[in-house]
């Protein structure tokens, strides 16, 4: 599979089976989220790795009660660093770098899951303080991103696109 096809098969997973995702097909997702670009390369985002029921079941909560996210066998969690990026572009990098950041890494996740025959699916209603709380983040990094990893199992149809000419303006 090429990227190409891997972004065109991407789709929103809300149903997974409960078979667990093997450690190199974790590590190569965890390795793609790595090599995202990165404002001067400071990739101010931490990841966790989170297979606690007990803990999977406290994000669903924090993430408006999302509650197939608990269903997934993995789930990750990409929280900024605003600190990290504050201290080379100040606000502008403390308040949007970090968050771009995380959200480059989460869309190279999600493609190399499709790759190896995962599914995922991008959750950012997240009420930061509970999923901080569910996972301990420590101070000064702030939940952005919950993806939920496993094997699908659904297989949802395709969602509709805005036409480029709607997206799209050549100047």
């Amino acid at each position: 599979m090429n990227v190409l096809e891997a972004i065109n098969a991407r789709q929103s997973i809300r149903a997974y089976q409960p078979r667990p995702v093997e450690p190199e097909k974790l590590e190569a997702v965890l390795s793609a989220a790595n090599r995202a670009a990165s404002a001067a390369n400071l990739q101010a985002y931490h990841i966790y790795v989170v297979r606690d029921d007990a803990r999977k079941q406290a994000l669903a909560a924090a993430a408006a009660g999302q509650k197939f996210l608990a269903t997934a066998p993995v789930v990750l969690v990409f929280a900024v660093e605003p600190a990290r990026s504050a201290a080379k572009y100040g606000a502008r990098g403390e308040q949007i770098y970090c968050m771009q950041d995380a959200c480059a890494a989460v869309g190279n996740a999600m493609l190399a899951a499709v790759e190896l025959g995962l599914g995922t699916c991008w959750v950012d209603a997240v009420n930061e303080n509970l999923a901080g709380q569910a996972i301990g983040l420590p101070a000064g990094q702030r939940a952005a991103v919950i993806l939920p990893l496993g094997y699908p199992a659904e297989q949802p149809p395709p969602t509709s696109r805005r036409a480029l000419s709607d997206l799209v303006t050549d100047l």
